[in-house]
Order: structure tokens, then sequence, then C-alpha cells
């Protein structure tokens, strides 16, 4: 399936008193990340859509420091009836810092779990 990039630098308020990035933070970049992804794609995604994060892993591989520069990965793994699956990498020049791996449940407009609608679906197995 095809990697989306984006391009992102580690900031201050991203750091700890060691100036390496806080591992809370990998989460809060990985959903921009993912938002970024939906919107570049303008994927047909209804008025009602509900994708809420239902398990999330991560494994951190090199710690990233304050004004390293790098790109989070994104690629679909897996698309279900009412569900995708992603794996997230965090790389700086070419090497793996962390890897994150997720599923996402599709809520309707009521909150109740349903179907990825057929045109949602298709464009994430694209």
């Amino acid at each position: 399936m095809k990697t989306h990039k984006f391009n992102f630098s580690v900031a201050y308020a991203d750091t700890d008193a060691g100036g390496i990035m806080y591992h809370g933070r990998y989460i809060e970049i990985a959903e921009r990340a993912r938002m970024n992804w939906l919107g570049k794609n303008a994927r047909p995604v209804p008025d009602d859509v509900g994708l809420v994060i239902r398990n999330l892993s991560i494994q951190y591989i090199r710690p990233l420091f304050l004004a390293d520069e790098f790109a989070v990965e994104t690629v679909v793994t897996g698309v279900g009836a009412a569900s995708v699956s992603v794996e997230q990498k965090f790389v700086k020049n070419g090497e793996i810092c962390a890897i994150l791996t997720g599923t996402a449940a599709y809520l309707n407009a009521v909150g109740r779990p349903s179907r990825l609608p057929d045109v949602l679906a298709q464009a994430l197995e694209n």
C-alpha cells in the first residue's frame, strides 16, 4: 500500500529536561500525520465519519532530540469491515526511531460501531 510522509522537527516543547523527545509526543505527532494523510488525499469521507483509536502500540528504538528533523511514514496495513489498521514509522536520516501500530474503529453519526462506508473502505485500500 502507498506510504504517506509527514515531515516534522522536534521543538523545545516536545522534549524533556534532557532534550529528548517526550514519549507521549509520539502519539500526538502520529495523530497529526494521520490527519494530514487523510486531508492531503482528499479521502471521500462522509460527514458522519468517526474513526476512533481502538488500540495502539509503540516500539521506541532510538531517541529523537531537540531540533531533529524526521518524517512519519504512514501506511495502511489492513482494512476490516468496521476498522482500519495503520503502521507509522518515525524515520530520521533513513533510520527508524520508533514504530507505532494501531487500529481505528469506525463509529457512525450516533457513536455506534458500524461498517466502513464502501467509498471510505475503497479509498483506504488504495
